[in-house]
């Protein structure tokens, strides 16, 4: 009984201990993207991409990605996330279509690309990330911006995430100037 006490008041004065210095830390800095008084990634919505402007970014990846010998399925969506064109290269895994997809769904439903999260998801403190709906934790989605304006994203998926993330920069360099 007199241990089960100790600690009990062992872990009441952690508690307070704790609770303390958490109090006393200092306020954390801006999302990426973001101002100390604004928004973070508050890009405002433009017209959806067109199936013309997608097709051309899917061929920068496709030209980006065969110079490495990657084999990569590419998505472009526009700003509600929906699917506007896709291509899966000879030889890509089937597993990489969806993923593609869905990294192009976050990172236009988020305004942010997929690194962001992959980030947030690999700091200990910012597991909460896991739990937001559409999340993908993993680079390749990037937003596409046109005048300032979000007009849909790109997903690749095949390779690692450095090499998503390449082959998909490929194609958003076409937009986002």
């Amino acid at each position: 009984m007199h241990k089960l006490v100790m600690a009990s008041l062992l872990l009441c004065a952690a508690a307070v201990i704790g609770a303390q210095v958490q109090a006393q830390a200092p306020a954390a800095p801006p999302a990426a993207g973001g101002t100390a008084d604004g928004m973070p990634f508050d890009i405002p919505y433009g017209a959806p991409i067109g199936l013309e402007a997608a097709q051309k970014l899917i061929a920068a990846v496709e030209a980006e990605a065969a110079k490495h010998r990657w084999k990569m399925n590419i998505a472009v969506v526009d700003t509600h996330g929906d699917l506007v064109a896709f291509a899966r290269m000879d030889g890509a895994q089937i597993a990489s279509v969806a993923v593609a997809q869905h990294k192009a769904r976050a990172a236009a439903s988020f305004r942010r690309p997929t690194k962001v999260f992959e980030d947030a998801i690999q700091k200990s403190d910012n597991k909460y990330v896991l739990t937001l709906d559409g999340v993908i934790g993993s680079r390749g989605g990037i937003p596409l911006i046109e005048d300032g304006k979000l007009i849909g994203a790109i997903g690749c998926s095949g390779g690692t995430g450095s090499q998503d993330e390449v082959a998909c920069t490929a194609g958003a360099a076409t937009v986002n100037k």
